[in-house]
């Protein structure tokens, strides 16, 4: 169904001092554009929420009766990403001002000449509802071309606290004694190191790897009753009840390690977790810790189920404007926001939008325009 937004200026003339006055005309959600902002709203849903291309959201158009190429499309997106820049920024800070933060990153190919490379979409997640922590949650994506460690750097300049994160070699940097203007604390997941014995007991059914499975999952027995308690309740019984385990734990893998060859895949994945042992026990030190790092791994599934449908991203630049709208689209899920309604809304809004305001747009401050009517 297509509307017509006509906007009717009337001028109004004085006749004792012929001053003319005329209501000034309406922001337009991007400069110059003829789009309104559920088009807008609909177009980067569609891409980033639903995993939709723009050939194939131009196609569907096509079918409706309305003309919009791929071009257009693109410029659009653009333009929105640009438009909504301050909220993605008001995001960043919000996450980067947590003292615990979820990070990881995924693979995604950008077109190059005459072929893809393999570009990197990293993301950090603040999620405080695990240990009671009454600030909302949020997520924030970045992109890079490369995996190198310095992006990583970059991206958490000037913050400190306490990474939960893999064993990806370029963090280490971070955790260094010497970092400035303080190391980051490394907390390491334990789904990861779960994963690697639950593959060799499914394939192999090395009863080894079934043992080690069967001893992680009692510490995922125990953390599934903490959710949600507050900090230090979470310590007190993580000192009862995973403490004891985590001890058990650490004797059997170090006995049965000694008895393994360094080549055996068992004792590859025991070495990943005795070599990190300090990182996979701070848990239980810190009620704020998680013993996973599934915040993180959750908000890069977009992707993941993305790149299956729109294959590559087209540029660097597209690769940085998925960055912003992933980042707006996940941060409004993580708050139970139709990520569509909010853009709409948003765009609709932010042009004349007071910028000492700004914080009233972002997802956990805002309201449906319907639900702000009928209060």
């Amino acid at each position: 169904m297509r509307t017509v937004i006509q906007t009717v200026r009337e001028k109004f003339s004085c006749r004792a001092c012929e001053r003319i006055t005329q209501p000034p005309a309406p922001f337009h959600p991007i400069a110059r554009g003829r789009a309104g902002a559920g088009l807008l709203a609909m177009v980067l849903h569609g891409k980033y929420g639903l995993h939709l291309p723009l050939n194939r959201q131009s196609e569907g158009f096509a079918r409706e009766g309305i003309d919009l190429d791929v071009s257009t499309l693109a410029d659009w997106v653009g333009a929105s990403a640009a438009a909504l820049s301050p909220l993605v920024e008001l995001i960043r800070r919000h996450v980067l001002n947590a003292q615990r933060v979820h990070g990881d990153d995924t693979t995604v190919p950008v077109l190059a000449k005459g072929k893809t490379i393999t570009g990197r979409l990293w993301t950090y997640v603040r999620d405080d509802r695990p240990f009671g922590g009454p600030d909302p949650p949020a997520a924030v994506f970045a992109y890079s071309r490369t995996r190198e460690g310095e992006h990583a750097r970059r991206h958490l300049a000037g913050w400190g606290g306490i990474l939960q994160a893999d064993a990806f070699a370029g963090f280490n940097a971070l955790y260094e004694p010497s970092r400035q203007p303080a190391p980051i604390t490394e907390a390491a997941c334990w789904s990861h190191a779960r994963r690697k014995f639950f593959v060799l007991a499914d394939l192999a059914k090395a009863p080894l790897a079934l043992e080690a499975v069967r001893r992680i999952d009692a510490l995922f027995d125990v953390e599934r009753t903490l959710n949600g308690q507050p900090e230090a309740r979470r310590l007190a019984l993580r000192q009862e009840h995973a403490a004891p385990l985590v001890r058990e734990l650490e004797a059997w893998l170090r006995q049965e390690r000694a008895r393994l060859s360094r080549h055996n895949d068992v004792a590859k994945a025991m070495d990943y977790l005795l070599k990190r042992w300090p990182a996979f026990t701070r848990f239980l030190d810190d009620g704020k810790i998680c013993l996973t790092n599934n915040a993180a791994e959750r908000a890069l599934r977009c992707i993941a189920l993305g790149r299956r449908s729109w294959l590559f991203a087209g540029s660097d630049r597209g690769g940085d404007r998925a960055a912003a709208i992933y980042t707006l689209i996940a941060t409004a899920k993580l708050n139970d926001v139709d990520p569509q309604a909010w853009l709409e809304d948003v765009l609709r809004r932010i042009a004349d939008h007071p910028a000492s305001r700004l914080a009233d747009l972002l997802p956990w401050n805002w309201r449906h325009p319907l639900t702000a009517a009928a209060a």
